[in-house]
């Protein structure tokens, strides 16, 4: 099983995006069975709360429910469990990094992005709706580059002996 974390500051906004984006497209390649995807925060201002209201809004017209994910922080295990640890800006990159130590699973989400120049994913949280719908363009590139990546690099030889 390959395990995917997704992080940004409080886990209300880029990161639970980025998980229900990566699961519609995981359910639609038939592969939800053999990725395990979650999201956190490096903070813990928004412990058990729902993702931002906007955030649900722009992801649902895009036919992606969010609504259920609940706000959590990012821990020391979760460096030591996941296969991809994928930051949202180097703030959060350095975050994680201060958690538990530079490791090769912590990257930036947007390495996986082929479309968009930027290493960072802008935190929509303070700006208007439009920074919803580019949050979700450009997280939905990088996720396109993220499964393409796994199954390079961990279900290229599942269905062979």
């Amino acid at each position: 099983m390959v395990k995917v974390l997704f992080v940004c500051l409080g886990n209300i906004c880029r990161s639970p995006t980025a998980e229900g984006t990566f699961r519609k497209l995981l359910a639609e390649s038939d592969l939800s069975h053999g990725i395990e995807v979650d999201s956190a925060g490096t903070h813990a201002y928004h412990i058990d709360k729902p993702p931002d209201l906007r955030a649900q809004q722009a992801a649902a017209r895009r036919g992606i429910d969010i609504s259920y994910l609940r706000g959590r922080r990012a821990t020391e295990q979760d460096i030591d469990e996941f296969d991809y640890v994928l930051a949202m800006d180097r703030e959060n990159y350095h975050n994680l990094v201060h958690i538990k130590g530079a490791r090769d699973n912590i990257r930036m989400f947007l390495e996986f992005s082929s479309t968009f120049d930027e290493d960072e994913v802008p935190d929509p949280y303070y700006g208007g709706s439009g920074g919803f719908e580019r949050v979700l363009d450009m997280i939905e590139d990088a996720c396109r580059g993220l499964l393409k990546d796994i199954k390079a690099r961990h279900l290229q030889y599942k269905n062979h002996p």
